[in-house]
């Protein structure tokens, strides 16, 4: 028997002082822990699907295209093609920039001329506020320019940017 909700009682609040002690732990998962140990030794490596050809960078475990797990790891170029700029004067932290921040999504190459990288990664590309205000930069072949090994961390800010070739 479901008794209703009299109109008193919608009037009457309850605060309630409580400060939870939450603890957690956050793991990058399969697909991300290779990824970025791959970066920490200067490589990128995606999750190909067999059935469509795609390869995923950021890997991922499930091909969003077929529906099915994919197959197996392959190492791409850290080359790659842009296919969106931005010029920011917002950084990462929401503070005013003097200087814009150059970023934008590179598509990678396979290693070989067969496969097809998808979606593409959101970083920093070594390039002027002019080369963004004409759209030169767009579909422009780019190269990643890596921190020395010494101080990479395995995280994608190993990569400082990509560069023009």
């Amino acid at each position: 028997m479901v008794t209703p909700l009299k109109e008193e009682d919608l009037s009457k609040h309850y605060i309630i002082s409580y400060k939870p002690n939450a603890k957690y732990a956050y793991t990058a998962g399969q697909a991300q822990s290779k990824y970025l140990l791959g970066l920490k030794e200067g490589k990128i490596y995606g999750r190909k699907c067999n059935k469509c050809g795609r390869i995923h960078v950021p890997p991922k475990m499930y091909c969003e295209e077929c529906f099915r797990a994919t197959d197996e790891w392959v190492e791409v170029k850290d080359e790659g093609i842009v296919m969106t700029v931005v010029a920011s004067f917002i950084s990462w932290t929401r503070a005013k920039l003097e200087e814009p921040e150059i970023v934008g999504v590179i598509r990678l190459l396979p290693s070989n001329n067969r496969d097809f990288v998808y979606p593409g990664i959101f970083h920093r590309i070594c390039a002027s506020y002019e080369q963004v205000k004409s759209m030169e930069i767009i579909g422009k072949r780019v190269k990643a320019v890596w921190k020395p090994k010494e101080e990479r961390k395995g995280s994608i800010e190993d990569i400082q940017c990509f560069k023009v070739i």
